[in-house]
This record gives structure tokens, C-alpha cells and sequence, in this order.
């Protein structure tokens, strides 16, 4: 133990126990004061919103939308979350399946339950994909098409849908997910209101253990899995007090693959989505943010609360540490290409505030955490480290945490109001406190292993997703 001592030098360790605690206070501030932003954002948009009641606006004057739903061994889920896309309130929009290559029965499900015949239609490849096997159009819906290709991944599955699309601006939501029926006119609304718009996403929430008939929530409700429940704060923190923040300063990196809606023309302008990362839909948005700026264009890229796209979270461990890996993966891969953004005079706060955050607390953050915790934890387990720093050190890491995870709670229930039972609410409250004591731990050695599948430049594959289907059964 002595000769520890003399190793683990006072002046080191006490700038050690400094540098880790002030980087948990530096983390934990950035993202309170996004909550603040999100709060005055919120209060904004619930004023707003309410000159409109509860329905959504319409106005008569939405353009035509193309929804591209990217597929591969959806069998599950396709089908329910068709049915729920059918039913939208939208005036004019086109739903395009794009099955990449499936595995399972996803095709068959769909000829089946859709009444798909072939439909030879002419390809303008604006931008590159795989080669597409045939084209298919179901005599039940007539805005209804699928495109059967060879398998290339997420991303060259949306570029094909996106050279069949017949309208200006497209959607893009995934396979496993149901749009409530009004969340294409709220998230079209940024494009009404602003000509500059050219991306808008909307709120993804957890399907598990909810209400679910012939496409269509019928009420929210909560998992059983504590996994699930774990991912529902995680989701609101992300998305209502995380994006929310950063949208008034037109500086949202991140929109949801799950759900999101484009000008169709711009993205072609950047070569459509990226077929060599596992982070497509960030990379993208990131890719739009700097082209803009490089070539001085006037955009927007906008985050709205209230458009909802409910999707089927894991609810075990291992699908869901590949997730997160994944994500990570993703993460570093666009905040690397797109440095440039960050270090260019016309960065605006895009390239000089949130680059800047997302790489020190999103990109770098899980190895610094993982330093923070074994590096004070270890020095206290060799007496090096006092036992009023390391409270302190825990007060900083995990009571912060706690506190940004009720306050996403409490503002939800202030605002939106989801789930309608206090029974659920309370259970979300303790699940928020709990989740802080092992739960974010682990997701922080998840997102260490993405970083080194990143670094070491592993070979990525399709996200897919061991499935129950159990809310799409109904």
C-alpha cells in the first residue's frame, strides 16, 4: 500500500479529483442550461399550440409527402406499421416501402396483406444505390409501393426510395415504428411557416406496452421490461430537453432516423444519405448543416415535441447494448467527417456551440466517464482518494443526472401529458432515480465499445433488431 503511495503522487491525484469532477459539472451544467432553453422553447410552442386546441392545424395548403419506410426482416411490425401510415390525416402523401433484401417473410407478409402486383416503373438514379429486383403496387391502396432491392443497408435503401419519390419533400420512418394520425401535419408545419426549412423532426417515444389496434395507438402505456422503461426517460431526456434546446439557436444535429421530414431537392444536392456510416441520419443532417453554410444558403433545420412516432425499444440486454454501439459508432463517425464545420468562420452555432458539445460530451464523453469512475474509485480503494471527494465526485455524476431526468418528467407532465395515469407517471419517476445506479453505467461501456468498433474501422451492418411484436399484434 506504501509503495502505491509513493506511485500516486498528492499533486497528480488532486488534479486528477479536479479534472474528473469539474468535467461531470461541465457536463451536467451544459446539458441544465439545454434544459432551461427547452423550457422557454416549450413555453412557446405550448402557447402556440394552443390557439390551435388539440387537433393539429390544417390549412389546405400542405405540400405532398413521400414516406420511405426502409425495411429488412420487418415481418413482426410491417404490417401493422403500414396499416398505421394508411390511416394518417395528411392531404396528399405517397407511402413507399423499400425492402432491403429481407431474410425473413417481410415481402410475403406484404403481397398478402396489401395485394401487391408488379408495377414496371422507370428509375432516375439521382443518387447511387444498389440494383432494385422490382417495383410493386397494391390494388388495396394506390399510394401504396414497394421496392424490392438488394440489399445494401439503411441508408442505400432510403437513396432508392428517394429516386421513386414523386413529391418534394419525404419522410423517413422506420419499419418497426406507427406515426400518431396528425404527427405529418405538425412536423410539415416549419415548412409552411418558413420557406428556409429544409428538415424537421419530431418526437420518438417507446411503443412498449401500449394500446395497439389496426395500426393506431389507442393509449400509451408502460413496459413491463424495466429495460423499457430505462429507455422512455432515457428518450425524453434526448429528444423533448435535448433537441428541444438546441432548435431556437438552428443548431439540431441529430434527426431521428425513426422520423423525420425533408426537402427532397436539397438532399439530393448533398448525394443523398451516406452508404459508409452505421449513423446515416445524423451524418446527414451534419452534412446539411455544413453545405449550407460553405455555399452561404439561407436553411432551418427544425425539432418539434408534439409530432410523435412511437417505435418498439429492446428489451434485452444484448440487442440493446448493440443498439447503443451502434449509435455511438454513428456519432463519431459524422462529428469526424464534418470537423471542418466546427473550425469554418460561417460555423454559426451549428459548427462553433454544438459540434464543439456533442464531441467533448456525446463523442469523447463515455471514455471520460469511464476514466471518472474507475480512476476515483480505484485511487479511494487504495486510500489515495478521500472519502469526501469521492461523495462529491458521486454527487456531481449521478445526483445531477437525477435531477435532468425528473426535470424531463416533470416538464412532461406540465406540457404533453402522454401517459394519463398517475400510477405510470410515479413509476417513471422512480425508474429515473434508479436508472442513474447501474443503467447509465452500462450504456456508458456500450458507447466505449462503439467507440473502439470505430477506431478499429469494423465492417458495419444493418441495425436489425431481435423484435417481440407484441404491441403490433393487436
Amino acid at each position: 500500500m506504501e509503495s502505491w503511495q509513493k506511485i500516486l503522487t498528492v499533486d497528480w491525484v488532486w488534479w486528477g479529483q479536479v479534472g474528473f469532477i469539474g468535467y461531470f459539472l461541465l457536463l451536467n451544467g451544459g446539458y441544465l442550461t439545454l434544459n432551461i432553453l427547452s423550457m422557454i422553447s416549450l413555453r412557446r410552442y405550448m402557447r402556440q399550440r394552443a390557439e390551435f386546441g388539440d387537433t393539429a392545424p390544417y390549412l389546405g395548403i400542405e405540400p405532398a409527402v413521400s414516406i420511405l419506410v426502409p425495411a429488412f426482416n420487418e415481418e413482426a411490425t410491417i404490417r401493422t406499421s403500414l396499416l398505421s401510415l394508411m390511416q394518417i390525416q395528411y392531404p396528399e402523401f405517397e407511402v413507399i416501402v423499400i425492402n432491403d433484401g429481407s431474410k425473413d417473410n417481410t415481402l410475403a407478409v406484404m403481397k398478402e396483406a396489401f395485394e401487391l402486383e408488379e408495377y414496371p416503373e422507370p428509375l432516375h438514379r439521382s443518387v447511387p444505390h444498389q440494383e432494385v429486383i422490382g417495383v410493386y403496387r397494391s390494388r388495396r391502396h394506390n399510394h401504396l409501393k414497394v421496392i424490392d432491392k438488394v440489399n445494401g443497408g439503411k441508408a442505400d435503401a432510403l437513396n432508392a426510395g428517394i429516386n421513386v419519390a414523386r413529391h418534394a419533400l419525404f419522410c423517413a420512418v422506420d419499419a418497426d415504428s406507427i406515426l400518431q394520425r396528425d404527427s405529418l401535419l405538425r412536423v410539415v408545419q416549419p415548412f409552411l411557416e418558413d420557406e428556409r426549412t429544409v428538415a424537421a423532426g419530431g418526437t420518438v417515444r417507446i411503443a412498449n406496452g401500449s394500446k395497439v389496434q389496426s395500426g393506431f395507438l389507442l393509449e400509451a402505456g408502460i413496459p413491463r421490461s424495466l429495460l423499457a422503461r430505462f429507455q422512455i426517460v432515457e428518450y425524453l431526456r434526448a429528444f423533448l430537453f435535448g433537441r428541444l434546446g438546441w432548435s431556437p439557436l438552428n443548431a439540431v444535429l441529430i434527426i431521428s432516423g425513426a422520423f423525420g421530414l425533408f426537402n427532397r431537392e436539397r438532399v439530393m444536392d448533398v448525394g443523398g444519405y451516406s452508404t459508409t456510416t452505421v449513423g446515416e441520419d445524423m451524418e446527414l443532417v451534419v452534412r446539411l448543416h455544413r453545405y449550407h453554410r460553405e455555399k452561404r444558403l439561407p436553411y432551418r433545420i427544425h425539432y418539434l415535441p408534439d409530432p410523435i412516432c412511437w417505435t418498439e425499444a429492446p428489451e434485452d440486454i444484448a440487442t440493446l447494448g448493440k443498439q447503443r454501439s451502434r449509435w455511438q459508432r454513428g456519432l463519431a463517425e459524422s462529428l469526424s467527417r464534418h470537423t471542418k464545420l466546427a473550425v469554418t468562420r460561417r460555423g454559426g452555432a451549428p459548427g462553433w456551440l454544438a459540434w464543439p458539445f456533442m464531441a467533448l460530451f456525446e463523442w469523447l464523453g463515455p471514455m471520460i466517464e469511464l476514466g471518472g469512475y474507475l480512476f476515483m474509485l480505484v485511487g479511494f480503494s487504495l486510500g489515495v482518494i478521500s472519502p469526501v471527494a469521492l461523495t462529491v465526485f458521486m454527487l456531481v455524476a449521478i445526483g445531477m443526472g437525477i435531477l435532468l431526468s425528473v426535470n424531463g418528467l416533470l416538464l412532461e407532465t406540465l406540457s404533453f401529458r402522454v401517459y394519463t395515469k398517475k400510477r405510470d407517471m410515479w413509476r417513471l419517476f422512480f425508474v429515473a432515480i434508479i436508472e442513474n445506479f447501474g443503467y447509465r453505467q452500462l450504456n456508458t461501456l456500450w458507447r466505449c465499445r462503439g467507440l473502439w468498433q470505430w477506431f478499429s474501422r469494423r465492417k458495419h451492418q444493418w441495425g436489425a433488431m431481435k423484435r417481440s411484436g407484441q404491441w403490433g399484434q393487436h
